[in-house]
């Protein structure tokens, strides 16, 4: 098979695609030929060999990255029922990793694809929207909440956005680049800013209005963007960190969380800390879409092309979810 190998740390240019040889189902597991597999912005961080305490383990070199993917089964492992040859199926954990054309899966980390779902909504849905169904458990967002949703154009931020619109909360969404606002506008946000522009936080006060203060901040950036986030929620609310693709994270100090009357959690911590739920979360963004609830969005580049997309990814120039397809 065809695969994206890791066999140094460092820039994008060293994912190389070349042949290894087919990986074999063992017992319990199914082989799936992959239609689409997805990619995380942690996995670019690991390319890169970061050993820092706030980053992900690092992977034993030579190592294929990527973990979710959908795609055919086309062979089944000893104990496995032969009937799951020829299902479709999307699975978030698989070896030796999803920037491949075969992967491995255990059976019952399995999903059968709901009719009407393609690969890559179901690749986009299954930890990205699992993950965003984790992180909106977190949020407890309310009708009459005024939302503000950093990385706005993103994996995550779509569903965020589309999520509160549909509760019927006053949705802020901030994301970087007139082609990137505009996705956000579409998505039913109320107030859409482009946060790469000097002030873009006093033009979120000025169309809300001095008396209606942002009540929840999703931030999926960390920084000094998170930073001037949260200065724009009014006491009582709550700041909920969903990622950090700046690299810096962004914590507010007890003091100064006392100062604003405000609260802060890490739903992504929360996430890691039970990993147990998430088969259910994982079923339910994807019946999600299935319903057309929400609506996943994503960007794919040919496997062929996975240090492109890492690269593009590190440039922020990327939407929705980045997908490889072989």
């Amino acid at each position: 098979m065809r695969a994206v190998v890791l066999h140094e740390f460092g820039a994008p240019e060293n994912l190389r695609y070349e042949t290894l040889p087919d990986p074999v189902a063992g017992a319990g597991q199914v082989r799936i030929a992959v239609r689409a597999a997805g990619v995380h912005f942690v996995e670019t961080v690991m390319r890169q060999g970061d050993a820092s305490d706030m980053a992900p383990p690092l992977p034993e070199l030579p190592a294929v990255l990527g973990g979710e993917v959908a795609g055919t089964v086309d062979a089944v492992g000893p104990g496995v029922d032969p009937e799951w040859v020829g299902r479709s199926v999307v699975a978030s954990r698989t070896q030796p990793g999803g920037y491949a054309e075969l992967s491995v899966a255990d059976v019952e980390g399995l999903h059968v694809l709901p009719v009407g779902l393609g690969p890559e909504d179901a690749v986009t849905m299954v930890m990205t929207g699992a993950t965003t169904m984790g992180l909106l458990d977190s949020a407890q967002l309310k009708p009459d909440d005024v939302v503000l949703v950093t990385s706005a154009a993103g994996g995550v931020g779509r569903l965020v956005v589309q999520y509160a619109h549909a509760l019927g909360a006053t949705v802020v969404g901030a994301a970087g680049g007139s082609a990137k606002t505009a996705a956000v506008q579409a998505l039913g946000a109320d107030v859409v800013v482009d946060y790469n522009e000097a002030g873009w936080a006093d033009v979120v006060r000025e169309r809300l209005g001095a008396d209606r203060p942002v009540s929840v901040v999703l931030d999926g950036v960390g920084g000094q963007k998170a930073a001037s986030a949260y200065e724009l929620i009014g006491e009582g609310g709550r700041f909920v960190a969903i990622g950090w693709a700046s690299q810096e994270p962004f914590e507010p100090t007890p003091e100064e969380l006392a100062e604003h009357g405000t609260s802060y959690v890490n739903a992504l911590l929360e996430l890691i800390g039970h990993p147990e739920r998430a088969p259910e979360r994982e079923r339910a963004a994807l019946e999600a879409a299935a319903k057309g609830e929400l609506v996943a969005a994503w960007q794919a580049f040919p496997l062929v092309r996975a240090a492109d997309a890492h690269a593009a990814m590190e440039r922020r120039e990327t939407t929705g979810k980045v997908l490889l397809v072989p």
